[in-house]
């Protein structure tokens, strides 16, 4: 504060009402080789739903993991999960290649990879092979008059799947599988062009052979008709010459179409093409699940006009941005994108299959530029390869297709960008699963979650550990990267299940109960651990299957399910907040006498009781010694203090330690300290933060010591009922003290 140099009043704030924040205490975190998914990031869902829409559904390799997943979800809406990293493949538009996630294509791929082609999928994996993306990037390409049809043997009868044509150039040169084809057979003649036209004018000169030509008729025929545009007669001064209702550049002999409007092609059937081989097209009844043909006979001369299969899921053909022409920035800079289903595995619906074509669609982009610098009206990029990125989950760009060699700059003015006369069709290929991760994966997938700055979790799922190997070793070292997380971090608890087949197919419990107390007592002593004692046996909706699921997903969500029912330092145990969803029957239901021998061993039996369900009964952490922290109630206890208290001392950082500093300190925990006790979390405590602790020496080394004493609430493990008969005529004050 400054100081007065003349009598004043100086007003200023001092804000002594800081206080102990509340602390995230269910963010579970879990990590696994998924279907799909970013690989080796962090990723964060809240549901079931975007479990499956972000990292796919359930097979028979990691259905473990998946359910594991799954299974916490149904106690907490808060799940981080690392895709672990194998060898898998993104599909691509050549071929296959390994991009891990949005960092890893910003840092790598975002300037374009030509071997790869113009596309990959977002993720890694056989899905991507599933992928179709086509790309419009001209009014011709969206929509385009081809000219007359010259039909090489005679008409095409109703019913035809397949017509041959002589007309290589105007026709079969441009059309390619899966465009929308479309006859004009009714009331029109030719024209021949007789002289060329050099120049934008709307006077036109046809030969003398021509047939009649009428005010109103449109005029269709190559570099006349671009994009669906009309152009029409509009004066009729003779025969030989007309004038048009629109400026045109055609060449000498160009062969035209004059037909009314009553004909154009929204008013006859359109026909997807099938195949193509040589000059003979294979077609059918447009989205006709039965595949018809013709629906009306195709004269010989009959004019055909080709469209984008897509083009219906846009409002119109790509042209000229409204910001390029703003800013004088070339033309014909958009284009559409449409990614599409073309096997039928994601959808259900094949794009090759009549009825599908729509169906199958996943994503459109329309009106894209192909412009580094172009601009939405609300400032946004819209140059293609960003909006893909922004906006797309399934694929990512990777080149400019071969026919857009100047696409990809911001040109200074006027220059037209390259047009693409026909569609570009890239089916993606060469995505690979593997879901054999190794142990050096998993723990290279666990080693994501240990940024404790900028990474909040709270209960480690430890999935199956037959990820590493269905051994004891492997059920070991599986334990033990868990174990070392956790420890690391000191913020967060681990929970692990028995490797599969110590109980899953055992034959005795007396087996099944040494399986898993040899399994656990190989592993490291932690009270940042939990052990249980096995899998339940649920439902695989997704495949219609039974399968047995560890079960440390569902402990794991007990806690979570705790802390929304009452406090983190209330056990999740018992019949009162232990009982598990979902479980149809237990792989090993322990007996009195085994829960005995598991108790001693660190192991939390989960037990199947009659009339109540499968129910966690035990609340022990994984620490051999006896000790509070052996207790999960008593550990989560002090993850919440530890943590809240230390971020609510951040702000003592760079301060003075002084007794006003350590009085601010006090003032701050106890009161959150005596809420804790107040709900039951802990008896007593003490806090001391003064001269005694904070001496001379501390402060000279720039420390600050506060010391917290706590005394934390025990859960109940066991009850004893003494039933006590007495004389008649004896007094219970006698007996009973």
């Amino acid at each position: 504060m400054a100081f007065l140099v003349s009598p004043g009043v100086q007003v200023r704030e001092i804000d002594l009402t800081n206080v102990i924040p509340a602390v995230s205490t269910s963010i579970g975190a879990i990590a696994g080789p998924f279907e799909k998914g970013p690989v080796s990031s962090v990723t964060t869902i809240s549901t079931e739903e975007q479990l499956v829409q972000l990292f796919g559904k359930p097979n028979s390799s990691n259905f473990e993991f998946f359910f594991t997943a799954a299974n916490f979800l149904q106690y907490s809406d808060a799940l981080r999960i690392v895709r672990a990293e194998s060898s898998v493949l993104n599909a691509g538009a050549n071929s296959g290649i390994l991009i891990r996630d949005d960092d890893h294509y910003e840092a790598s791929f975002s300037t374009g990879q030509g071997s790869h082609g113009e596309w990959t999928a977002r993720t890694a994996g056989t899905h991507g092979n599933s992928l179709g993306v086509d790309i419009c990037a001209g009014k011709r390409a969206f929509k385009q008059p081809l000219g007359t049809l010259n039909l090489v043997n005679g008409a095409g009868a109703v019913g035809d799947l397949s017509i041959t044509v002589d007309d290589q150039d105007e026709t079969n040169a441009a059309i390619i599988v899966g465009d929308i084809i479309s006859f004009q057979t009714n009331n029109s003649v030719t024209a021949v062009v007789d002289g060329a036209i050099t120049t934008a004018t709307k006077n036109l000169v046809i030969d003398g052979n021509s047939g009649t030509a009428a005010v109103g008729q449109r005029v269709i025929g190559a570099g006349i008709s671009d994009g669906g545009e009309v152009v029409k007669i509009a004066t009729v001064t003779d025969q030989l010459n007309v004038i048009l209702d629109k400026a045109i550049i055609v060449a000498d002999n160009v062969v035209l179409a004059l037909t009314t409007d009553a004909n154009v092609e929204s008013k006859n059937q359109e026909y997807e093409v099938t195949s193509l081989s040589s000059e003979t097209l294979t077609i059918r009844l447009l989205d006709d699940p039965s595949g018809a043909g013709l629906q009306t006979i195709i004269p010989d001369n009959s004019y055909i006009t080709r469209r984008w299969r897509f083009s219906d899921l846009f409002d119109a053909a790509p042209g000229t941005s409204p910001w390029s022409t703003l800013n004088g920035r070339g033309e014909e800079d958009e284009l559409h994108v449409a990614v599409y289903d073309k096997t039928g595995d994601l959808t259900g619906y094949d794009v090759d299959v009549a009825g599908g074509r729509t169906s199958s669609i996943l994503e459109v982009f329309p009106a894209m530029s192909k412009n580094t610098a172009a601009k939405s009206p609300q400032g946004d990029s819209i140059y293609y390869p960003n909006v893909i990125f922004r906006k797309s989950t399934l694929i990512y760009w990777t080149d400019h297709i071969s026919a857009g060699s100047n696409w990809g700059t911001d040109f200074a003015s006027g220059t037209d960008f390259t047009l693409v006369s026909g569609v570009t069709v890239d089916t993606l290929t060469g995505g690979t699963d593997d879901y054999s991760v190794t142990a050096g994966e998993m723990e290279l997938a666990y080693d994501k979650f240990e940024d404790t700055e900028n990474l909040d979790i709270n209960l480690v799922l430890g999935g199956p550990s037959s990820g590493v190997a269905d051994t004891v070793l492997g059920h070991d070292t599986h334990v033990t990267m868990i174990t070392d997380l956790c420890e690391t971090r000191k913020d967060c608890v681990g929970f692990v299940s028995p490797y599969r087949s110590a109980t899953v197919g055992g034959t005795s419990n007396v087996t099944m109960t040494k399986n898993v107390k040899d399994a656990f007592d190989t592993c490291p002593s932690s009270s940042y651990m939990v052990f249980d004692s096995g899998y339940k046996y649920m439902y695989d909706k997704y495949n219609d299957v039974y399968r047995y699921v560890p079960l440390n997903g569902d402990t794991a969500g007990l806690c979570a399910n705790t802390d929304n029912v009452a406090d983190p330092w209330f056990s999740p145990a018992g019949y009162n907040r232990g009982i598990i969803r979902g479980a149809i029957k237990l792989s090993y239901n322990p007996q009195k006498p085994d829960r005995d021998i598991l108790y001693k061993a660190r192991v939390n039996p989960v037990v199947n009781f009659p009339g109540i369900g499968v129910t966690l009964f035990g609340d022990k952490t994984a620490l051999s010694k006896p000790s509070a922290f052996d207790r999960i109630n008593v550990r989560r206890l002090f993850l919440v203090l530890e943590k809240a208290i230390a971020t609510a001392a951040k702000y003592q950082l760079f301060e003075f330690n002084d007794e006003f500093a350590r009085a601010q300190f006090r003032n701050q925990v106890e009161p959150f300290l005596r809420d804790v006790q107040g709900r039951r979390g802990i008896t007593d405590f003490s806090v001391k933060c003064d001269a005694a602790n904070n001496t001379g020496e501390v402060i000279d080394r720039n420390e600050f010591v506060g010391d917290i004493y706590i005394k934390p609430a025990r859960s109940i493990n066991f009850i004893s009922l003494n039933f006590i008969a007495v004389r008649t005529g004896v007094s219970f004050s006698e007996v009973g003290g």
